[in-house]
């Protein structure tokens, strides 16, 4: 492979839309749920998958390897590891028993045949012995657009600017995560935080009752540290996960008071979680959840507590 310079990657801020009158001066791509990956290409048919942390993860994608006779010059890309599900959107679920796999080829191998995984490329910061982290985004999309054609397990995402409200309701539509806005104007910042990139996510929320409960460590010892959520499907109490994020120290001290009054020996959840050292409450209590998606088998991802629902009674089983 011809040497080419190691890049950190850029990372997203969060962030809120712009302004209506800044729109145009960003543009936004889909945000996929995925493993962040650089590409080193070596224009003679060799590649090296790199994580965000800078580990060598190719063996653990061997699919994606094909790329490599496509680029015929030296290249860094930027880019996301996704597996897609039927309707072609990301599903982690699916990707989270490829990672970690690089030292067991094998076994890679024959997760990528059940579940292949596809990556998304959104960047260039380097090509046939030029480094583009100086230009502009534009410049550099256009770079990336004739450097890479779609194939079987790659492609470039579309880049819509001036359209961020419109973007970000296509996704929510879609049942996406969100979208990442970048500055039309902006450079590539290897390794930093960037205000430049802004990840906007679709915050969805769930009322969702309490059925258990876990405790805290430290200076929680006594509290709860997570709650244990579900929702009636069926007539049944599904498990969603736990919930151990959003409280003030006020909430989290109120919600242990009725926790302990709601205490009860049986697991209300069908089927039982396999949740360690779960304190167990009738289903009595409902609470108003965020989160960004949920996972294939219904899991919320990324719950964040938002409130109490005193106003509201779990409805009870059929």
């Amino acid at each position: 492979m011809a040497v080419l310079p190691r890049i950190a990657p850029i990372l997203a801020s969060p962030g809120p839309l712009p302004p209506p009158r800044a729109d145009a001066l960003w543009s936004a791509e889909t945000k996929y749920d995925g493993q962040r990956a650089i590409v080193y290409l070596g224009g003679d048919g060799s590649m090296l998958l790199r994580s965000r942390s800078g580990a060598d993860i190719t063996a653990a994608y061997p699919e994606l390897g094909a790329l490599a006779a496509h680029v015929p010059v030296p290249a860094v890309l930027d880019g996301e590891i996704v597996v897609l599900d039927e309707r072609g959107h990301p599903d982690f679920a699916r990707l989270q028993p490829r990672m970690g796999l690089a030292a067991a080829p094998a076994r890679a191998a024959r997760l990528a045949a059940r579940d292949p995984a596809h990556l998304v490329l959104f960047d260039v910061m380097f090509l046939d012995g030029h480094a583009l982290t100086g230009l502009p985004y534009t410049a550099r999309r256009d770079h990336l657009r004739n450097l890479v054609a779609a194939g079987p397990r790659w492609s470039v995402p579309a880049s819509v600017p001036g359209r961020s409200r419109a973007a970000l309701e296509l996704t929510r539509e879609r049942g996406l995560e969100g979208i990442v806005l970048k500055r039309l104007d902006s450079v590539y910042e290897p390794g930093t935080r960037s205000r430049a990139w802004l990840k906007v996510r679709n915050v969805r929320t769930v009322d969702a009752v309490i059925g258990g409960w876990q405790p805290g460590l430290g200076r929680l010892t006594g509290l709860p540290g997570a709650v244990l959520v579900g929702e009636r499907v069926d007539g049944a109490l599904r498990y969603l996960g736990n919930v151990g994020t959003g409280w003030s120290e006020h909430e989290r001290v109120t919600l242990a008071r009725l926790l302990g009054v709601a205490a009860d020996d049986t697991c209300p959840f069908t089927p039982p979680p396999p949740v360690p050292d779960a304190h167990w409450v009738l289903p009595r209590l409902v609470a108003e959840i965020r989160y960004t998606t949920r996972t294939r088998t219904g899991l919320l991802r990324q719950p964040v507590w938002h409130r109490l629902r005193p106003d509201l009674v779990p409805d009870e089983p059929a």
